[in-house]
């Protein structure tokens, strides 16, 4: 069985026991959460889609760890204008456990 969920304004196809990088989530280690943001539930050949959420369809998450994603750097540079500029930006992230998924 696997669902496609919505958090941090991406979407996400998991599969329980996966575990997957979200946007951060204010949440202690080791707790669990409930995400109701449900786009599609499917197992095998039956698909069942939301308009926009699927009604009553939930998926348990475990929050394993926190973390800051590898450094994206930004260079920005005009030519023969003597312009050059440099900036990175590092983005946080939850690390969650697909623990089950109710549809």
């Amino acid at each position: 069985m696997y669902a496609v969920i919505k958090t941090g304004g991406k979407q996400y196809k998991v599969v329980a026991g996966e575990k997957l990088k979200v946007e951060q989530i204010p949440a202690d280690i080791g707790s669990e959460l409930t995400i109701d943001q449900v786009l599609a539930v499917g197992a095998g050949d039956s698909i069942k889609f939301g308009a926009p959420l699927v009604e009553g369809a939930t998926v348990l998450v475990k929050v394993v760890s926190h973390g800051r994603h590898d450094k994206v750097r930004i260079f920005k540079m005009r030519r023969r204008k003597h312009y050059q500029k440099r900036q990175g930006h590092r983005q946080n992230f939850t690390e969650i456990q697909i623990v089950s998924i109710n549809g």
